[in-house]
């Protein structure tokens, strides 16, 4: 008998392309070339074997760099298990005990949008991010459209007002953090930071074993707060479905 090596699952119907040649949003002087699969349908395995091996979904697209001239682009995980809290990561706790969190399906209302391009606005004055306000269907198709049944958000409010949303896919073995916004005005609270304890303490109640954080290189300064969150691991590259990916711990 033949033995089937390649599940329907991983080969779901999609349109894929490749984008070369566009300068990184990282290093400097760098060319970056990005393999895009938008997929029609998505299975929870599918997108935990993508995530597994460095793929990012953005919407019904899931996307990993395949550059030629650099490998600096690393990807991160968080062994859950083996995880302990900081003082500072425990203040950052208690300091966000009135905080209240939901966990819903995501959506593109306008308070979401306005969120989004408030923080976005802040980044661009503070650390130079390229900035563009979008709108409430650009906004859909990159962060509402796609979630099937695995895609959520964390909703968190103070005094009733939404100031942080933690867009997440809830996988097979553990959270893949997809893209988290807040409100600048609450720096007190640290929300970025506890956004990502919250989804560790999230995924030891589920029972999951990893937080897939995306991109890392390293000394860069965006990148920096991933390393707080021990134990780490990091892939040994990115690689299409057909491959084995290959994960090793990141020292300290």
């Amino acid at each position: 008998m033949h033995k089937r090596t390649n599940p329907h699952y991983l080969t779901p119907a999609s349109k894929d392309c490749s984008v070369s040649d566009k300068p990184c949003s990282y290093v400097p002087n760098q060319k970056m070339s990005m393999n895009h699969r938008q997929v029609d349908v998505v299975t929870i395995g599918f997108a935990t074997k993508a995530t597994q091996r460095g793929w990012r979904r953005f919407g019904r697209n899931y996307i990993y760099p395949e550059c030629h001239s650099c490998s600096e682009c690393k990807s991160l995980r968080i062994d859950v298990s083996g995880f302990k809290y900081s003082k500072s990561q425990k203040k950052t706790i208690n300091r966000n005990d009135d905080t209240k969190i939901v966990i819903r399906e995501p959506v593109a209302t306008q308070e979401h949008v306005n969120l989004y391009n408030k923080y976005h606005a802040y980044k661009a004055q503070k650390n130079g991010w390229n900035n563009k306000a979008i709108n409430r269907t650009k906004y859909y198709e990159t962060y509402v459209n796609g979630a099937f049944e695995f895609g959520k958000e964390l909703r968190y409010y103070i005094d009733d007002k939404l100031v942080c949303v933690d867009l997440i896919d809830i996988l097979e073995d553990g959270i893949s953090a997809v893209y988290c916004y807040y409100d600048p005005d609450y720096p007190r609270f640290s929300l970025g930071k506890y956004s990502l304890l919250y989804e560790i303490h999230l995924a030891n109640t589920l029972g999951l074993k990893w937080i897939y954080l995306g991109n890392w290189i390293k000394n860069y300064k965006a990148f920096e707060y991933k390393e707080n969150f021990q134990p780490l691991e990091v892939l040994e590259k990115f690689t299409p479905m057909v491959e084995k990916p290959i994960w090793k711990p990141l020292k300290p």
